[in-house]
């Protein structure tokens, strides 16, 4: 059995050891995660299937970001997979860039106020802001995929040579802020979108559960690989 392990390590190493493999498997993986998205909605309506499925794989290899560094740290075998972050970084961005404009073009129509929260009144001939949670989840959105694209563009060689080791290496890490900003995001559309007084209750999304057991797991390892890296520090320390 450990044989068997360690040549499927081997291969993947191999696999994961030229940069436009990983990029073609990235896409693979994202085209058919969002398929089987949209697939498991299929009573939605067509452009809020797509919207959540795209948005849905863009948060799962952000996720998938998160927890790269964790598993190398408590488990060395695993340091190969470090590599597949850029790759799995850029094309979330890419994912959220396309989550944005199907809700631009489908649900807000081009319409900045409504992505706000404003809607136009009739009766009061100008925009009213009825959905203020709608207007913050959108705002920390956008500005996630802002924070996200800044890091998709300088996640190359070319911006560690410009930056220099230190300056690029404090960009980077500012995942940590873009996964925050995410699950604020997310867990709007999850769990409080659509619970107006005026609204009727919509029957409960599949994807609550899941995303909250993917943010424990990600939390989990998280604090593992800090637990594990403290106590090496201290017992260096004590040697």
């Amino acid at each position: 059995m450990r044989a068997i392990a360690g040549q499927v390590f081997s291969v993947l190493k191999q696999f994961g050891s030229h940069w436009w493999l990983r990029h073609l498997a990235v896409i693979s993986i994202a085209l058919g995660g969002v398929y089987l998205f949209q697939e498991s909605r299929a009573e939605w309506s067509e452009m809020h299937r797509w919207n959540r499925a795209v948005g849905d794989m863009s948060l799962v290899l952000v996720s998938m970001v998160m927890v790269v560094g964790p598993l190398a740290r408590l488990w060395s075998r695993l340091n190969f997979l470090l590599p597949w972050r850029r790759e799995l970084g850029i094309h979330a961005i890419v994912l959220a860039a396309v989550h944005t404009f199907i809700i631009l073009a489908g649900w807000i129509e081009w319409d900045f106020m409504r992505l706000v929260g404003f809607e136009f009144l009739q009766s009061a001939g100008r925009y009213v802001m009825l959905q203020h949670g709608f207007a913050l989840a959108n705002i920390v959105g956008i500005v996630a995929l802002l924070y996200g694209t800044v890091l998709a563009v300088s996640s190359n060689n070319r911006s560690l040579k410009i930056l220099g080791g230190s300056a690029w290496k404090f960009v980077q890490q500012g995942a940590y802020v873009l996964w925050v900003l995410v699950l604020i995001h997310t867990a709007y559309f999850l769990y409080l979108h659509f619970l107006h007084f005026h609204r009727p209750v919509p029957e409960p999304n599949w994807g609550q559960g899941p995303f909250a057991i993917l943010v424990l797991v990600v939390f989990l390892l998280q604090a593992a690989a800090f637990i594990k890296t403290w106590r090496g520090k201290k017992e260096r320390a004590r040697a």
